[in-house]
């Protein structure tokens, strides 16, 4: 039988690769409902390609012009807003869900997917890095698989299957660096969003592709990393690689490494986790190792406060990882927008690191809180 999938995010990047791949196997997949926050043109083209039961727009303002949009396609409902969002989700024929949201908003779907039992296709890391402790616990509770999407946890869980319960030593994780892993502090200083969204080897959205030029990203999946694979912090370790070819690795207690490796591409990762065990063919180019040098750095915490801050906040444990979350996204938006400056981002995740309560034991109810009051004092922190 087809697997029914609900694409959280469909117009983002991860979004319109996973329909890549159900477009390649149709006779294996089916989309379920897809989903997106405001992008209602490109979401409805979508709808009338793949024909799915149902719609979502995040953004309720858009509601009524995605049904005009798609008012000539009756079997295909139509809905709107985060309520929506985790409803749909629970719908019976879902088998597994793709968490392809962006930021905070993709935590309550993903809860609400996990207590209806459906399978976990996870790129939204953000789920992790706010609230790991409890998506873990719920996963465990109801028995359900979250399976990795991150090229990086990908590549990790990759190589950790047929070594059941040997010990792992060391998880090696790759960040290519970004745009400015050269570039002096002075240098840094003056660089705009559009040299940051300039990536020398992925293409991703705008928001995650910040993140990686001031290596928040890899921070969060050091974070992503000790949840999902259940290893302290310590044991994690963060190598540049500028030519992102070894997606991560791991160490084990003899010394062994075992590594994946690809050309830059999400595909690969994406349909992973929508075939695993089975592997499928993929019409991508093959890695040419003739050609590709493989290089790899410490990082400079300094001149990557940002990577250093996430440390910080995984040490201290509770809702500190959704404080900083909180404020990244909206010094994130903030840089984009041209409101504040390079370093202000992680000198404003700082300070609201400190200044919003930390709580060592969160609920769902605390996260919720928690990330409103620092998203408000992250914005205070702003330039005016």
């Amino acid at each position: 039988m087809k697997q029914q999938i609900c694409i959280l995010g469909s117009t983002g990047s991860i979004g319109t690769q996973a329909l890549d791949i159900v477009e390649q196997y149709p006779e294996r997949y089916e989309v379920y409902c897809l989903t997106a926050n405001t992008r209602v043109e490109q979401l409805a083209q979508q709808a009338r390609k793949f024909h799915p039961a149902a719609v979502v727009i995040a953004d309720e303002n858009r509601y009524e012009a995605l049904c005009q949009l798609l008012s000539d396609q009756p079997d295909i409902k139509v809905y709107a807003g985060a309520e929506a969002l985790c409803q749909i989700v629970q719908a019976d024929p879902i088998d597994m869900v793709l968490t392809a949201m962006v930021g905070f908003a993709g935590l309550e779907p993903t809860i609400s997917a996990i207590k209806a039992r459906k399978k976990i296709c996870l790129a939204n890391k953000e789920t992790l890095v706010v609230a790991g402790e409890l998506i873990c616990q719920l996963a465990q509770d109801y028995h359900v698989p979250i399976l990795p999407v991150d090229s990086e946890h990908s590549a990790i869980f990759q190589s950790l299957v047929g070594e059941d319960q040997n010990e792992i030593e060391k998880i090696l994780l790759t960040a290519s660096g970004g745009p400015f892993r050269l570039y002096s502090a002075e240098q840094m200083q003056t660089v705009k969003a559009s040299d940051a969204l300039k990536h020398p080897t992925w293409e991703m959205g705008a928001k995650i592709t910040i993140d990686s030029a001031t290596m928040m990203n890899k921070g969060f999946e050091v974070i992503e990393a000790k949840w999902l694979f259940g290893v302290p912090v310590e044991k994690i370790q963060v190598l540049i690689h500028p030519q992102s070819i070894v997606h991560s690795a791991v160490q084990f207690a003899d010394g062994a490494v075992k590594a994946q490796l690809g050309i830059p591409d999400m595909h690969l990762p994406i349909q992973y986790a929508f075939s695993f065990p089975d592997r499928l063919p993929l019409n991508k180019p093959r890695l040419d190792l003739f050609r590709q040098p493989l290089e790899f750095f410490e990082p400079d915490l300094q001149r990557f406060r940002c990577l250093a801050l996430a440390f910080d906040a995984i040490a201290r444990g509770g809702n500190m990882p959704c404080i900083l979350n909180a404020a990244n996204e909206v010094v994130n938006a903030a840089f984009r927008s041209d409101l504040c400056s390079f370093d202000d981002m992680s000198r404003i995740i700082e300070q609201t690191m400190q200044q919003v309560p930390f709580d060592a034991s969160p609920s769902l109810d605390t996260y919720l809180q928690t990330d409103a009051d620092a998203r408000k004092v992250a914005a205070s922190y702003l330039p005016n």
